[in-house]
């Protein structure tokens, strides 16, 4: 999902400066605010003057401005017409007081923010060159300015980046001098939480996006992210990470209060990502007439290339699931020419309608996709009601064998019951050896979780093992992170004194 990864970019202002170059004014920190909100054109009004002149934090926040446009809207016409913004800025920063720790620090958010951008649009390489230039301009404002705590928030976001790569390629980190690992992210982080009040809202979100997408999220932490949320009734992005990291954590119900509760109006940036999520919650509650508009209005509304074949996909799931395949079949034949098979969401999707047009899908698939889309939304009881009257011979396909083990586990773990699930997820890992098929690779990842929760590291890091050995899925990226993110924090924890 590298839309999240944009998130992770947003790190604040400090306090007073005295140094002209950098001067950080009351209409600045306002015009932050407003862009931090996605009230973007309200926020380049504010800070117009201060960009004119060349001051060092305006040139960042206009910056930030960018980038957010940009991850919004998905808009490549846009990203062409400015992809020259990364050196024109840098050129300006590189020329201001490099006696003040703002000179290195808004040289490397320019460029961390523009490589969170060019992933977007599937320049992985030039990204990968910004993080690199990024880190290092922040290790020597470390090493200059070591009180300097806007450097720590950044930094530690990539010693957790640096940390959960896979030790086969560590040999590749060390020889580009990157260092670090995922606690020593984490902590340097909780220190700006901590000692920063300025800082410390950023630096709690980028926290609990890191427990999201790489470690586990707690209970805890979605309190946290919904207390956020309800202290920042006008921040429009507060509202979709919160809409986004709940669905991811089974918590749908939560996540569309959150979102219909979401602030409107013309002053902030068009959204349609929101729609598309919106047709997700419905989709999982089985509403699927209005999961289709919302599903509708999305591509209406949007003009990137990525979620196309997803939503396709899923329009073709709202009428299938409803038992009117002769609606659903055209949404299903546009999923091999729209869009790209980036996102892991499109990937999947085009690998479905490639099965379905080449040898058919069981009518037991809809039992089995109706538990899923219930219990991703974490409606368990209707998805453990839905499953009930079937066994695993009631179905006739390996694959569907492993995704029903599957779904059982998933049902249990999420209500509570580890030792009622790790059966089905066992089955399901047998049942998906021979095609290396998801389902395995995910139930291995999810007993590593219930073992590093039962104190049992030695068999948690064997399922995390596990997980990673799956070579082709269509879930590889994400569940391969959590695996290495998973088994560094075990590492982490067996070395701590």
């Amino acid at each position: 999902m590298r839309i999240v990864l944009f998130l992770w970019g947003l790190v604040g202002v400090a306090g007073p400066i005295r140094a002209a170059d950098f001067e950080l004014t009351p209409t600045l920190q306002r015009g932050y605010g407003e862009v931090l909100k996605l009230k973007v054109q309200d926020g380049r009004r504010m800070i117009a003057g201060e960009v004119t002149r060349k001051n060092g934090v305006a040139i960042y926040v206009d910056n930030l401005a960018d980038m957010v446009t940009l991850l919004v809207s998905d808009d490549r016409k846009l990203y062409e017409q400015w992809d020259d913004r990364e050196d024109q800025r840098l050129d300006v920063l590189r020329s201001l007081d490099e006696n003040s720790p703002w000179q290195r620090f808004t040289q490397a958010e320019v460029r961390l923010h523009w490589a969170f951008v060019k992933l977007k649009f599937g320049q992985e390489v030039s990204a990968c060159w910004d993080v690199i230039r990024a880190y290092k301009l922040l290790e020597e404002n470390r090493k200059k300015f070591p009180g300097f705590l806007p450097t720590y928030k950044s930094l530690g976001l990539l010693h957790v980046m640096i940390g959960a790569v896979p030790d086969n390629f560590t040999w590749v980190t060390r020889m580009l001098g990157l260092r670090g690992n995922i606690r020593q992210g984490l902590e340097e982080i909780r220190t700006v939480v901590h000692k920063d009040t300025l800082f410390q809202t950023e630096a709690r979100l980028i926290d609990l996006l890191i427990r999201a997408y790489v470690l586990k999220f707690t209970e805890a932490d979605a309190t946290n992210l919904k207390t956020m949320v309800e202290n920042g009734p006008d921040n429009l992005l507060l509202h979709f990470f919160a809409t986004s990291v709940l669905m991811k954590d089974a918590q749908s119900e939560d996540a569309l209060r959150f979102l219909n509760k979401r602030p409107t109006g013309p002053d902030y940036l068009p959204f349609p990502i929101l729609e598309y999520l919106k047709a997700e919650i419905l989709v999982q509650k089985a509403h699927y007439t209005q999961a289709a508009g919302s599903y509708r209005a999305f591509l209406n509304q949007y003009k990137g290339v990525n979620f196309l074949k997803d939503t396709n996909y899923k329009l073709f799931l709202c009428y299938w699931l409803s038992d009117d395949d002769t609606r659903a079949l055209p949404y299903l034949r546009q999923v091999g020419s729209v869009g790209s098979a980036v996102v892991e969401s499109d990937k999947a999707a085009q690998k479905f309608a490639e099965a379905y047009f080449k040898k058919g899908v069981s009518v037991r698939q809809k039992i089995l996709m109706k538990a899923r889309l219930a219990t991703d939304g974490g409606f368990y009881d209707t998805a453990l009601t839905t499953l009930r009257p079937y066994t695993e011979s009631s179905f006739s396909l390996v694959s569907e064998k492993a995704e029903f083990n599957y779904r059982k586990g998933r049902i249990f773990q999420r209500r509570g019951d580890a030792d009622e699930a790790m059966p089905y997820f066992e089955r399901a890992i047998r049942l998906s050896e021979a095609s290396q098929l998801s389902y395995g690779a995910t139930s291995a990842l999810q007993l590593g979780y219930i073992y590093q929760q039962k104190r049992n590291p030695a068999k948690a890091r064997q399922y995390f093992q596990k997980a990673l050995s799956y070579k082709k899925h269509e879930y590889k990226n994400s569940i391969d992170n959590k695996a290495r993110a998973a088994l560094n924090e075990l590492s982490t924890d067996s070395s701590a004194p």
